[in-house]
C-alpha cells in the first residue's frame, strides 16, 4: 500500500506530464527519457493527460473532416 501511495505523491509537473504524453502520441520517446519519466511522473497525471489529449485528437480530426466535407 506505501508503493502506491508513493507512485501517486511523485513529483513531476503536470507540463511534464503533458509533454511526455504528447510525445509518445507520437512515438518518439528516447530510451532515457522513457526510463526518467517512469520514475517521476504521477500516473494519475499520465491518464488525464492522455484523455485530454485524445479529446483534442478527436476534436482536430471532426474540425479537419469537417471544413473538407464542406467544401
Amino acid at each position: 500500500m506505501d508503493d502506491l501511495k508513493k507512485t501517486v505523491q511523485r513529483k513531476a509537473s503536470f507540463g511534464a506530464t503533458v509533454k511526455a504524453v504528447f510525445w509518445s502520441f507520437f512515438g518518439v520517446r528516447k530510451k532515457s527519457d522513457y526510463e526518467k519519466d517512469a520514475q517521476q511522473l504521477n500516473p494519475v497525471h499520465v491518464i488525464i493527460a492522455g484523455v485530454i489529449g485524445a479529446m483534442v485528437f478527436i476534436a482536430i480530426l471532426l474540425i479537419i473532416v469537417n471544413s473538407v466535407v464542406a467544401k
